[in-house]
């Protein structure tokens, strides 16, 4: 639909610019013959080789239109055709990317369900008072989390995925705060996330997605001995949350395009190793990608040597909206 809808705007673009075209031409003619039909132009003696041809106004004001009516069609239906022979290619190559993550998606279910299924049998094994008992918990929940993940990219590739979802963003903030911090740690970075209560128009799966993309893209180009802070605020139907860093900023790439696929900028230490798993230039994508279609947007807010800001806009989940105006009567 979406191709086909492009094809249809180019179509109609080229047949607008051939329509104004085609009707400054007819403005020409016409302004050509009012010119000839001047006292001036009929009483003009004729020279020895002109040759004086008569027609009829109203007959060649009807002809000048269905012409340029027609050129005008033709125009559109040419482009028609060019636009959907052009954007067949980039039609092909969508449904072979959507073909490709709905096959490695299905592929990893299978796998991923026997993991957390023995995952939840050593969580049954392991006594509540063994101090290995948390760790066995957060393992279960990690591969839960990648089963939502798979479950979600399925959806989002096979086109089912809701668009009107509902998280906790305080309960999302807390689970990526405690599994980034983990990140965080290895690279001495200290991350600091300041929750608050809303409920946001996504999946729980989508918002941590978006989240750790965000938080894990900060951590990997903040400098040993740097912050991350992560904080959100309420602004009327809509909920952002900013993501900021105190390192060299966005270089080696404009801004606006580090939302591209496969577009990345210069790490803070070409040499270094770091341990994020980020640096294929898709995790940012796929944040916008997900704000977008819920009716938001991410933005990279500032950026300079002091660091960068960036800023995810979600909408309001229209329960929370309902129970804050609850409270506020």
């Amino acid at each position: 639909m979406a191709f086909r809808g492009s094809v249809i705007g180019i179509a109609l673009r080229v047949a607008v610019v051939s329509a104004a075209l085609v009707i400054a031409i007819i403005g020409l003619v016409v302004v050509y013959v009012l010119w000839q039909l001047t006292p001036n132009q009929l009483h003009e003696r004729p020279g020895p080789t002109d040759i004086h041809i008569y027609l009829d106004t109203i007959d060649l004001s009807i002809a000048v239109i269905g012409v340029g009516g027609l050129a005008i069609v033709l125009a559109g239906v040419a482009a028609w055709l060019i636009a959907r022979r052009a954007v067949r290619p980039i039609a092909e190559a969508a449904r072979m990317q959507r073909t490709f993550v709905a096959d490695a998606s299905h592929e990893l279910r299978t796998p991923l369900t026997v993991l957390h299924a023995r995952v939840q049998r050593l969580q049954r094994m392991t006594p509540a008072d063994d101090r290995r008992r948390p760790v066995v918990d957060e393992l279960r929940g990690d591969t839960q989390v990648l089963i939502d993940i798979v479950n979600d990219l399925l959806d989002a590739a096979t086109g089912s995925s809701e668009p009107n979802g509902a998280a906790d963003l305080r309960a999302a903030m807390d689970v990526v705060h405690r599994d980034m911090s983990v990140l965080a740690a290895d690279r001495n970075v200290h991350l600091d996330i300041d929750p608050i209560d809303a409920r946001v128009g996504v999946s729980e799966t989508q918002l941590r997605r978006c989240l750790v993309a965000l938080t894990d893209n900060a951590i990997g180009h903040t400098r040993t001995g740097g912050q991350v802070r992560v904080t959100a605020v309420i602004d009327r139907a809509r909920v952002t949350i900013r993501v900021a860093d105190n390192g060299p900023g966005v270089v080696g790439i404009e801004p606006a395009r580090v939302f591209d696929r496969f577009a990345h900028g210069t790490p803070v230490d070409a040499t270094a190793t770091t341990t994020t798993r980020t640096g294929y230039g898709i995790g940012l994508a796929l944040v916008r990608d997900i704000a977008l279609r819920a009716g938001g947007d991410a933005v990279v807010e500032h950026t300079d040597s002091s660091g960068t800001v960036f800023a995810l806009h979600l909408p309001i989940a229209a329960t929370s909206t309902s129970e804050h105006d609850r409270k506020a009567h």
